[in-house]
């Protein structure tokens, strides 16, 4: 029984977004909420030494967007948080993905002026390929933005997604004076620096709000609602669980303004953890023993310690520090001691941890992206991590020829932190580095420098089109630069293709050797 009610306490969600939506800002908020922080940071804030709690790297800092997945938890009201800030910016897309493996639900912020953009679409996706609820926070309405309607509109044909608006702006940019929370039945009143007041519905035309209600803007808001409320879809709990309904929040995280009416509703309806795929079938969470998978390790945390963190979702069960666990990939036993939760770059010893949370532990070097912890005789494993093919590819070696172990020692491990994808050429065995984008390389470069002390030199292959070989028995005669033929880390060979031309003469030419694209691989399998 006490698993049960632990795990109901339990709300693990990630925040996903497109680069200056707003995201980190609203995670500050979020925290000031669970007074863990008195003042939030900003992540522009660079003049003033003040960043932002969830942004602890030191290319971050400089360059003010999350590079990294940050952990952050807290207690709010009668509830455990965990919230997972992700990467927004498009090369950090991979990181992004394995972390919506480890929660239950997904605030998406969209910017009010921009709308929908590219990388919002990506990470939707995989988000409804795995059945994730998400709950849209429409940012920025102190602004001139979108109109509400088209905004609406927008999510409904881009992301083929039903939207319920749970509450509706009155005016925006100079006009705003607040939003119509229906969910609530009152109106937010936006007050400028000052706290927000709250109006309940049926007071509104007692007579002592004239000012409002009288206001040209309040009324065209009212006849905007009416038509909400004649010919917009019903709010249908079921369908915001199953991810086929979005509930819609509009509001600013930086004012702040509409963040606690929307983080209260969100924390009344965001589902708890449920069982989860395993090899075995369902694995329903509060189950007596202990389990859990690893969605991401992080190497140096602490530059001082050149500590290794690999972040473990629990599953089911309760998790207690000193205990042993089993590795099924290899089949050894663990005793987890050193174990960490986190408030971003701080963090605290963690005795005991239950389904939902999202804990650190020490890791000498032996996990792996996607490895399963177990107690006693369990054997079954989490669903595989998803890989994402990368889009382009370099060649990499030390500057420095007399670095090379450093050199080979900061490549395994930003390996199998996920940082980036490793491949030999065969048979020459170069190294090339792969990711999925531009900007991964820059912090595979600093990382490089400022971890291991070893300087790179980069060689770009160009874009390459990633496809792996069925068939292991591999004739090497068939390939050149244009379809250069590497090994990935599990020892599997693959070959990247130049472009689309070279791909197609080649499968016209070879029609016996099967080739296997990994991303619909990915989609096939979380069907």
């Amino acid at each position: 029984m006490h698993i049960k009610q632990e795990t109901d306490m339990r709300k693990t969600f990630a925040i996903i977004s497109h680069p200056d939506a707003g995201k980190t800002t609203m995670t500050e908020k979020l925290l000031m909420f669970g007074n863990l922080i008195r003042e939030a940071g900003t992540v522009k804030g660079k003049k003033s030494g003040k960043f932002a709690t969830s942004d602890w790297m030191e290319i971050e800092k400089q360059r003010g967007i999350s590079v990294t997945s940050s952990v952050m938890n807290f207690p709010y009201k009668d509830y455990k948080v965990n919230i997972l800030d992700t990467p927004g910016h498009e090369d950090f897309s991979e990181d992004t993905y394995r972390t919506l493996t480890a929660v239950d639900s997904v605030v998406m912020i969209i910017d009010a002026t921009k709308g929908i953009e590219a990388q919002t679409i990506k990470l939707f996706k995989v988000c409804k390929m795995r059945g994730i609820p998400i709950f849209t926070f429409i940012n920025k309405l102190d602004r001139e933005g979108r109109e509400p309607f088209d905004l609406l509109d927008q999510i409904e044909e881009v992301l083929e997604i039903e939207t319920y608006p749970m509450n509706w702006p009155v005016g925006m940019g100079k006009r705003f004076l607040g939003i119509l929370d229906r969910y609530n039945n009152q109106f937010v009143k936006f007050n400028g620096n000052d706290p927000e007041s709250y109006i309940p519905f049926d007071d509104l035309h007692s007579g002592d709000y004239q000012a409002i209600t009288e206001d040209t803007t309040f009324k065209e808001t009212e006849e905007e609602m009416s038509l909400l409320d004649e010919a917009g879809d019903q709010f249908n709990i079921e369908k915001v669980l199953k991810g086929d309904q979005t509930p819609v929040f509009f509001g600013s995280a930086l004012a702040p303004f509409g963040v606690e009416t929307f983080f209260d509703t969100f924390i009344d309806l965001a589902p708890t953890p449920k069982a989860r795929k395993t090899t075995e079938g369902l694995i329903d969470p509060i189950q007596e023993q202990f389990s859990g998978f690893i969605f991401k390790i992080q190497a140096n945390m602490n530059p001082a310690h050149r500590d290794r963190v690999a972040f473990l979702r629990v599953c089911s069960g309760k998790f207690e520090r000193g205990m042993t666990v089993t590795l099924p990939r290899t089949g050894k036993s663990f005793k987890l001691n050193q174990t960490q939760q986190f408030v971003a770059s701080s963090r605290d010893t963690v005795d005991e941890a239950y389904p939902g949370d999202i804990i650190g532990i020490y890791d000498p070097g032996v996990y792996r992206i996607g490895d399963t912890l177990l107690e006693g005789k369990q054997t079954f494993e989490y669903d595989e991590m998803p890989q994402f093919p990368p889009e382009l590819f370099k060649r990499v070696t030390a500057k420095n020829v007399m670095k090379s172990k450093q050199f080979k020692k900061g490549l395994e491990q930003l390996v199998q932190e996920g940082a980036i994808q490793l491949f030999t050429t065969y048979p020459m065995e170069n190294y090339i580095i792969g990711a999925v984008g531009e900007l991964q390389y820059q912090v595979f470069e600093h990382r490089m420098k400022h971890e291991y002390n070893v300087d790179v030199v980069f060689e770009s292959v160009g874009e390459r089109i990633p496809r792996w070989l069925k068939d292991q028995q591999v004739d090497t005669t068939l390939f050149d630069d244009r379809n250069l033929l590497v090994k990935d880390r599990e020892g599997d060979f693959l070959v990247l293709f130049k472009n689309d031309f070279a791909l197609r003469w080649f499968t016209d030419k070879h029609e016996d050797i099967a080739l296997i694209d990994l991303f619909e691989v990915n989609q096939y399998n979380q069907a």
